[in-house]
């Protein structure tokens, strides 16, 4: 397989932009909508069921075949697909900021539309990460590239939430798309190496099939499938924890805005840092366990509310998760084939939106049911059981 020349810098500068660029329209979906439609008087049920908007990452597995089959050798293999569907983002966005901030159906629609754009795009993205990046290379590399996609999901999310309470809907809309726009500049002047396409004569579904029955990949599919799904049960209903407490849409901002872009980039940059020292497998399970103890400090916020409280628990769930995912994200891209990264790495990152975002679609019946102390400590049981299983079934280390 080639590889740029260039060092890791010049890689994680160029992934780092896309995993930005991704960030920014999924942060507006998970931290910034559920705020506003909870403003809109949207029951916490109908809020936890908006994760549905989320499905075209779920099944991008389906098309992925089709996006590792493109080749274009003028343009690049992967940048002829990545440059028109983000700068698609940027215009759909744009448009939005025109809209009437009453026509919440219509954002639903859109927030389905940049999604389905970004997860396509995000095939591609991947399959150029584990195509630049040598195997030494990953574990920074994915540290770095979770705290870029952290930071994009804050701006997205957070910063845009701060826009929006003092600037109002089009300047936060234009705001988000002329970001984006400036973090498609480093993919428009890369100079993608040459690599062979998979074969054409092979249908996406045979693909996908062919990608999930390789020796060893039943028992990784066990640790997909559970790794991330206490956080996403717990952080399903934090945002509206956090205004049913009474923290005011700016206080949110701030806080998962500044303090939690820091924590996150920080917990990615140490985790990635981490772990090819620590090897894949333990490294999977040492920074899940954390990430367990910090779902389970959500409960204790629930019990003795303070904004002190709710900082605390923000800190340790972004620092722990984005070493987690530095991790998951590093070992998943270990078990790629160089002619089909992007079905390979997309096959198992779709296995693990499904389980997360149904486990996200039922946040908000548990919260009811149960309240929000029950909810999170339901949660920290789920991802108790994942680092169990991820030590059980290991991971390779190359």
């Amino acid at each position: 397989m080639s590889r740029p020349s260039g060092g890791l810098a010049s890689k994680v500068v160029l992934l780092g932009s896309l995993y930005l660029a991704q960030g920014l329209p999924y942060g507006f979906f998970t931290q910034a909508l559920p705020v506003l439609l909870r403003k809109h008087g949207l029951s916490l049920p109908l809020i936890g069921l908006a994760n549905l908007l989320a499905l075209p990452w779920a099944l991008k597995f389906v098309w992925a075949p089709l996006v590792d089959r493109v080749d274009a050798p003028r343009i690049g293999r992967r940048r002829s697909v990545i440059i028109p569907l983000q700068l698609m983002c940027v215009a759909t966005l744009g448009a939005l900021a025109f809209a009437s901030p009453s026509m919440i159906w219509l954002l639903c629609v859109v927030v389905l539309l940049v999604n389905l754009l970004a997860a396509t795009q995000d095939i591609a993205t991947d399959a150029l990460a584990v195509e630049i990046l040598g195997p030494q290379e990953r574990g920074l590399g994915n540290g770095l590239q979770v705290g870029a996609y952290r930071a994009g999901m804050i701006v997205g999310g957070g910063v845009m939430l701060l826009v929006f309470a003092h600037a109002g809907w089009s300047i936060a809309f234009l705001g988000l798309a002329s970001i984006l726009f400036v973090a498609t500049i480093p993919i428009l002047v890369f100079r993608e190496p040459p690599t062979a396409p998979a074969p054409r004569d092979q249908a996406s579904l045979a693909a996908v099939r062919e990608s999930l029955t390789r020796p060893g990949m039943w028992p990784w599919l066990g640790v997909l499938m559970t790794y991330k799904v206490g956080e996403w049960f717990a952080t399903g209903m934090l945002r509206t924890f956090l205004i049913d407490s009474k923290q005011s849409t700016s206080d949110i901002a701030k806080m998962l805005g500044l303090v939690g872009f820091t924590a996150a980039v920080i917990g990615a940059l140490v985790g990635g840092a981490l772990t090819p020292k620590l090897g894949r497998a333990r490294a999977l399970v040492i920074f899940g366990a954390l990430q367990t103890l910090a779902i389970g400090s959500f409960a204790l916020a629930a019990q003795a509310p303070s904004t002190e409280m709710f900082y605390a628990v923000t800190i340790a769930e972004h620092v722990t998760s984005a070493m987690a995912t530095a991790a998951l994200f590093t070992a998943m891209m270990d078990r790629c084939r160089e002619s089909h990264a992007g079905t390979d790495y997309t096959v198992q990152a779709s296995v693990v939106v499904i389980t997360t975002g149904v486990i996200a679609g039922l946040s908000g019946l548990s919260a009811h049911a149960i309240g929000y102390t029950g909810h999170f400590l339901a949660a920290a049981g789920l991802s108790a059981i994942a680092v169990l299983i991820a030590a059980r079934v290991g991971t390779i280390d190359p």
